[in-house]
């Protein structure tokens, strides 16, 4: 665990991509292949289930520490993150073991076996035998919550340069369902298999954001633009007698969607689409909004009143494998080409689409076509260059998003709450609310878009200005404006206000704006009206 702890101390010290990735090479070519494998699926997300309540942790901690409940409650808001409080709390260890990661791990998978007195018992024994680092990656690993500033790219690069193998290489063999109880580090790293498990998908290619209008990148005749559509980024396979259907944060997701298993009815053995996962409309032949496609994500079923309500399909914008060969590396306009052709004359029926291209002789009739994305239920238009490849990761240069701007809505702040980690002495989670009458109805909240000088600044001012206290929660004397961005409105009848919005954030703080001039309720349902 030592060694596991040397490289979260030595990437968790530094904000250079250089250095996290020389640490993690190093870890990678001098760990044991156990904990290698264990530290990938840590990296990727593959975390083990939550073996402890955390309210269980809480009392235990502070019966080991010799403290008060209610301080270790106290200190946890200040500290930002519980596994990190129940690690600073705890005496020193009394007697170090430096057994591996993959002991750890196994020591913890074994807890839900086991009946709470014996839990407790296993916990307090390895905190006796952890420092404080270790303890706080261990208690990490118990809570389920482990995360470090380790992207899964930067992880691939480091294995690259340990393995010497190529990133795209490993980029592909890190994908699909692989556990660390299913797999071994030569298998998944090691080994060469032409044969890759038949449900791994490629990893995707991202575009980055235009901002300033596409007249910079070159002449409208090199690109191909369609809508960016609003919906859930998604890979299908056909593969055998199976397919799988992979979200782009690599979690697999073909339970939550049966209907596109009708797809292995029209599309051959041996492919891959790349795509948009959206709730249809098969009258208007237009996509339903976001909200409709939200009441599926995160089901495991789907009922049949649901499936009736808000049926998906794949508005399929690339074709990356076709009779089990890879096409990655072709042109675009090549792979669009082929991916037309063979989904051109697939009835109404099939749960596949192809994505409609966008036709524009100009930049600017491609902006004027962009103003009616919001009519078609797109946030935008994506453009590509036509000889691209299909990389992975998000690569500069040759896919861009240009979405349109946000919606706003100037609102007052009438709660804050202050937040985690680096920013736990700070508040920085509001509630806003616009005018109804001579009410103020919340609305909304938005925790992102101020710098830290502003955080710092709007601390100060709510610590002055707390009304009444809800546990963590203060509510304010309602006097600041805000401008709130956001991507989409709909009705909601769970909140107060009846609407719900999407991304919300904090655009500009409106110092220059007195209370009276925020927005109402009525300029929130004009906006609903026009857009949701």
């Amino acid at each position: 665990m030592k060694a596991f702890a040397d490289l979260f101390t030595a990437v968790d010290q530094t904000t250079k991509t250089t250095l996290k990735t020389k640490a993690l090479a190093e870890y990678f070519t001098t760990a044991s292949d156990d904990d290698k494998l264990w530290t990938i699926a840590l990296f990727s997300g593959r975390r083990p289930k939550r073996a402890v309540n955390t309210t269980q942790l809480r009392e235990w901690a502070a019966e080991r520490a010799g403290i008060p409940l209610w301080l270790l409650e106290e200190s946890y808001p200040i500290v930002g993150d519980l596994a990190e409080t129940i690690a600073l709390i705890l005496p020193p260890a009394d007697e170090h073991e430096d057994r591996p990661l993959t002991h750890w791990i196994t020591e913890l998978k074994s807890l839900a076996a086991l009946e709470v007195p014996e839990r407790r018992a296993r916990i307090l024994a390895a905190w006796d035998r952890l420092e404080t680092t270790e303890r706080f990656l261990f208690n990490k690993l118990i809570t389920g919550g482990f995360r470090i500033g380790v992207s899964q790219k930067l992880m691939t690069r480091a294995l690259a340069l340990a393995t010497g193998q190529e990133e795209a290489v490993l980029a592909h063999k890190l994908m699909g369902k692989w556990t660390p109880e299913t797999t071994s580090f030569h298998a998944l790293i090691e080994a060469e298999d032409p044969a890759a498990d038949a449900s791994r998908p490629y990893p995707f290619y991202l575009a980055y954001q235009l901002d300033d209008g596409p007249t910079e990148i070159g002449p409208p005749e090199d690109w191909q633009a369609e809508w960016k559509w609003d919906g859930i980024r998604g890979q299908l396979l056909i593969r055998g007698t199976e397919h799988h259907v992979w979200s782009r944060g690599e979690e697999l997701m073909t339970d939550r969607f049966p209907e596109l298993a009708r797809a292995r009815d029209f599309l051959p053995d041996g492919t891959v689409l790349d795509g948009e996962i959206v709730a249809w409309d098969a009258e208007t032949e237009m996509p339903l909004p976001f909200n409709t496609l939200q009441a599926r994500i995160g089901r495991k079923t789907v009922p049949k009143k649901l499936l009736k309500d808000a049926p998906v399909i794949l508005l399929a914008y690339d074709l990356l494998e076709a009779e089990g060969r890879d096409l990655r590396a072709d042109p675009m306009a090549d792979r669009r080409a082929r991916l037309d052709r063979m989904l051109g004359q697939l009835p109404a029926e099939a749960p596949v689409r192809p994505s409609r291209l966008i036709d524009f002789p100009t930049w600017n009739a491609l902006a004027e076509t962009r103003a009616t994305a919001r009519e078609m239920r797109a946030e935008g238009v994506m453009l590509k260059r036509r000889d691209s490849p299909y990389l992975s990761g998000r690569k500069k240069g040759d896919w861009w998003k240009w979405k349109l701007d946000p919606l706003t809505i100037d609102a007052v702040m009438i709660y804050a709450q202050q937040g985690h980690g680096r920013r736990a002495n700070l508040f920085t989670d509001f509630t806003f609310a616009v005018w109804d009458g001579d009410a103020l109805v919340p609305f909304t909240k938005a925790y992102s878009g101020l710098t830290d000088a502003e955080f710092r600044k709007i601390t100060q001012w709510v610590r002055k200005n707390t009304e009444q206290r809800f546990g963590p929660v203060r509510q304010v004397t309602p006097h600041h404006v805000f401008e709130i961005a956001f991507e989409g409105i709909h009705e909601s009848p769970r909140h107060k206000s009846g609407v719900a919005l999407r991304f919300p954030r904090m655009a500009r703080w409106r110092q220059d704006k007195p209370l009276s001039e925020a927005n109402t309720l009525d300029d929130l349902k004009a906006i609903l009206a026009a857009y949701g």
